[in-house]
């Protein structure tokens, strides 16, 4: 079997745990398996060399940036091999560049548009455990490029299926994926299975545990994907496609946003173009825009324009709407802090009638008013205010039976 692994920061964090990582990797390849590792920077790092490129300059250059934050992936991939040889066992590390992980120009958030295995097959020839540095790549002009965040989980994937592997084993700091966030409901219980579209929405909608590429690349390329901790020798949960027994679970898992704003452009005039201008105003600026809700058409032929942005994106996106709306003839724009997203997701949805309306009544039960709509074949979220965030996901967990220890997907 050829297995690829990817360990992210906190499996990296300090010399013991690199350690950890390789008797890991030497005890798969003992078993057998040509063995491809994957790593991030240690724990903290990217933030550190991120902050030292803002330190020196005000707007650092992206691709200057992404010189400098693609180091902490190199140090990994070095100690790491270093760690291997030290237990007498073969390895060699390999940057984007070396395996030739070629992407776009679009720095600090490239996309891989194909890879080169032929150094990585040369490697398993002779026997080593390849080391390669996730996060990275390089582009058509020799720059280098960084993947964004959790970047380290699509190389692995991508990896994966450019080798064909029968497996991508993702290790970090959980056991698997869970229901919902332990943090949240101490009833949340760790998933056996769960299918490619599942993970995808889950990711989408602000589960931490895969980088939401990397769950694409999956389902994309068919990578049996394992989420599994490296600090013990639970087996995980394994992210695959869908089958029969899933679509018997309604509900698989519930998924939380915190720090939605919510934004509405009141009297906007109904004509076409209008909505393409303002939110390809606000993509060109980079800004993700989530729940989208556009009223009717009054008498005087307008209407009203609500859409949610991050937190982090309020800023950027209170200005530009603002300009925006002037241009458009628009009236004045109303801005809300304070909304919360509460989403159950499962492929069961597509086969069972009634699931948004026991939704909308365990919340209406509880006293949660729901602010905004939006479903999907597999997903039905909700915006209400984030005082009521915690409280719903419980109660939901509850009424969908996920408190209990799951029997079909097992």
């Amino acid at each position: 079997m050829l297995i690829v692994q990817k360990y992210g920061g906190t499996s990296v964090g300090d010399a013991e745990r690199i350690r950890n990582v390789a008797r890991r990797a030497i005890s798969a390849r003992k078993e057998g398996h040509d063995v491809v590792v994957v790593v991030s920077a240690m724990a903290g790092e990217t933030n550190r060399l991120l902050k030292l490129t803002c330190e020196i300059a005000r707007r650092p250059s992206q691709r200057e940036q992404d010189v400098v934050v693609s180091t902490g992936e190199q140090v990994s991939v070095g100690l790491l091999a270093l760690a291997i040889q030290e237990m007498k066992a073969k390895a060699r590390s390999f940057l984007g560049h070396q395996v030739r992980i070629l992407t776009d120009s679009a720095f600090a958030n490239a996309r891989i548009r194909s890879i080169d295995d032929t150094n990585l097959r040369e490697s398993l020839r002779k026997k080593e455990i390849a080391v390669v540095a996730g996060f990275q790549g390089i582009d058509e002009h020799g720059n280098i490029t960084t993947l964004g965040r959790g970047g380290s989980d699509t190389t692995a994937v991508a990896l994966a299926a450019a080798l064909k592997a029968d497996a991508c084993e993702i290790y970090t700091d959980v056991d698997g994926v869970y229901t919902t966030d332990p943090r949240v409901c101490e009833r949340a219980r760790k998933l056996q299975r769960i299918s490619y579209e599942e993970m995808l929405e889950l990711a989408s909608l602000g589960s931490k545990v895969l980088q939401i590429r990397s769950v694409e690349f999956a389902m994309k390329y068919k990578v049996p994907l394992w989420v599994k901790s490296s600090f013990t020798g639970d087996p995980g949960t394994l992210v695959c496609e869908e089958d029969a027994a899933m679509e018997d679970v309604l509900v698989s898992g519930i998924a939380l946003t915190r720090d939605e704003s919510r934004f509405v452009v009141r009297g906007v005039p109904d004509k076409p173009g209008i909505a393409a201008k303002v939110f390809g105003s606000l993509a060109e600026q980079g800004v993700v825009v989530d729940v989208i809700v556009q009223t009717p058409a009054r008498e005087d032929g307008r209407t009203d324009m609500a859409f949610t942005v991050g937190r982090l994106d309020v800023e950027k996106t209170n200005e530009l709407v603002r300009r925006i709306g002037k241009q458009i003839g628009a009236g004045k724009v109303d801005h809300e802090e304070g909304i919360a997203k509460v989403s159950i997701v499962g492929v069961g949805m597509r086969n069972h009638a009634g699931v948004a309306a026991k939704m909308f009544q365990v919340l209406a039960d509880e006293g949660v008013n729901i602010r905004v709509i939006s479903t999907s074949e597999i997903k039905i979220s909700c915006l209400i205010d984030e005082k009521y965030a915690e409280l719903a996901v419980r109660a939901l967990h509850t009424a969908f039976g996920l408190d209990k220890t799951e029997t079909a997907k097992s």
